[in-house]
């Protein structure tokens, strides 16, 4: 023991590993900040510490989404675990298993999807670890993992999660963790019901990296996205907020205070709204959300919050999700019946027919007998044409310039009324995709955002009234 001790006292440790160890064991924590801030080693050495206290009591799990992805982990520990036990720890590469002198089990896994949880369901674990949790766009397999906390009497159980700003769980992570008090002061994360403490660090905190270095390097990677570097560099969680959208969404321009319906201003609806142009714009979701747009396309005009929108403007009113509570990438399950029902109820709340524009997947149809989903609406009295979207990527930069344009007066731009919570709640946060910087990483919450390109992309027919104005 002694000479464990003397193996442990020569470890070089950064001052944010050091603070990061002296938090009690009664609070989980989150690892978060920018890249080689020195987290990973802190989880390792989290594990270390946790093995030495537990000893056989100790059943420690690391995940991140792909194995592959662990690969530098299990270097780091091969490394961190060769230098304190020698040969007296081993390491099972076909399991991924540690098994530690003093009895401590440490699995070193993956969880990319559901059908990965069955390996873990019913293990008891007194320590979690998830690494690059930002890698997960929904939380939803990780806090299925808390049912595997437990142990026995006297021996905490904890979970510690480590996660840059940027990646497609940007922004469930800085709801759940970094917008809620002070750095390293303890809050209870609604979720799960514990005690929490963040714990930031940047690359400023690693004095045994090569700090110009590294920032020349991260600078390079993200020069056409100097938000994200901001992001990676600074750990600030605001500065990745949009960062698809970075310079052209902005909610003191693109966010416009709630339309009244025609109930509540009939006057303008009864002599100005058939001047506009209003239509539905639908995403299809079943498993994961279905949204429905109600957009207004100005002839250049005051709106009935009695805001001037040059001619061409899209004015997102109001909006239908139907995302499963807490969650924004899974949906309830409704079948096209059902969506109907509540896509025809939003468009009776602002008086207009029941139809738009969808995603072209909708019309396909499958089989020699078989209808689309779209005639299935159509059945169901919610009629849709084509986007006939073409390549993403000009959907997006159509969508960029109406937002870079909104608030000015002679040129058409992009509103979207503060009611509309599920578009404000997932636009601003998504990233770009890492192989097609000039695409949406389709791994967030882009369903809104499809409704809202299909919106922009759509050549919708001129009404007579349109014409003659």
């Amino acid at each position: 023991m002694v000479e464990l001790a003397s193996r442990v006292e020569t470890l070089k440790l950064s001052s944010f590993q050091q603070r990061v160890l002296s938090v009690p064991d009664i609070f989980d924590l989150f690892l978060g900040g920018g890249r080689a801030g020195g987290k990973s080693f802190a989880l390792a050495l989290l594990a270390l510490r946790h093995s030495e206290l537990y000893g056989s009591a100790a059943r420690i799990l690391y995940v991140r989404l792909t194995f592959p992805g662990a690969q530098d982990f299990v270097s780091l520990t091969r490394e961190l675990f060769g230098r304190v036990y020698g040969s007296a720890a081993s390491f099972n590469a076909s399991t991924h298993v540690w098994t530690l002198p003093n009895g401590a089990y440490f699995e070193i896994g993956m969880l990319a999807d559901p059908s990965d949880f069955p390996r873990y369901q019913g293990r008891s674990n007194s320590l979690l670890l998830i690494d690059e949790a930002g890698q997960w766009p929904d939380p939803a397999l990780l806090d299925l993992l808390r049912s595997n906390l437990r142990s026995p009497e006297g021996i905490p159980v904890r979970v510690v999660l480590a996660a840059n700003p940027g990646g497609p769980g940007h922004q469930w992570i800085a709801q759940r963790y970094v917008f809620k008090t002070a750095p390293w002061d303890p809050f209870l994360e609604e979720k799960s019901g514990r005690e929490f403490v963040s714990c930031p660090s940047t690359y400023l905190d690693n004095e045994f990296i090569d700090g110009d270095d590294y920032r020349s390097q991260i600078e390079a990677a993200t020069a056409t996205d100097p938000e994200l570097g901001r992001a990676w560099l600074d750990g600030d969680w605001t500065v990745a907020r949009g960062a698809f959208f970075a310079g052209v969404l902005e909610e003191s321009r693109n966010c416009v205070d709630p339309w009244p319906t025609p109930t509540e201003a009939p006057e303008w609806w009864g002599l100005k709204a058939p001047t506009w142009d209003f239509y539905l714009s639908y995403d299809h979701g079943s498993s994961a959300p279905a949204i429905c747009l109600v957009i207004a396309r100005s002839p250049g005009g005051h709106g009935p919050d009695g805001r001037f929108y040059p001619r061409g403007s899209f004015v997102v009113v109001d909006e239908m999700a139907t995302n499963e509570p807490g969650s924004m990438t899974k949906g309830m399950g409704y079948v096209v019946p059902r969506l109907a029902e509540e896509i025809r109820t939003l468009a009776d709340k602002w008086g207009l027919k029941p139809e738009g524009v969808a995603d072209d997947a909708i019309f396909a149809r499958h089989g020699s007998s078989a209808g689309s989903i779209a005639d299935e609406f159509s059945r169901c009295g919610v009629y849709f044409v084509p986007a006939q979207k073409g390549d993403r990527r000009h959907g997006w930069e159509r969508m960029r310039r109406f937002l870079a344009d909104a608030g000015k007066p002679d040129v058409p731009g992009l509103y979207i009324a503060r009611s509309c919570a599920y578009l404000w709640g997932t636009l601003p946060y998504l990233g770009r995709d890492p192989r097609r910087p000039d695409d949406v990483d389709s791994r967030s919450a882009d369903h809104a955002a499809d409704a809202l390109r299909y919106a922009c992309i759509y050549e919708r027919p001129r009404t007579l009234i349109q014409e003659i104005l």
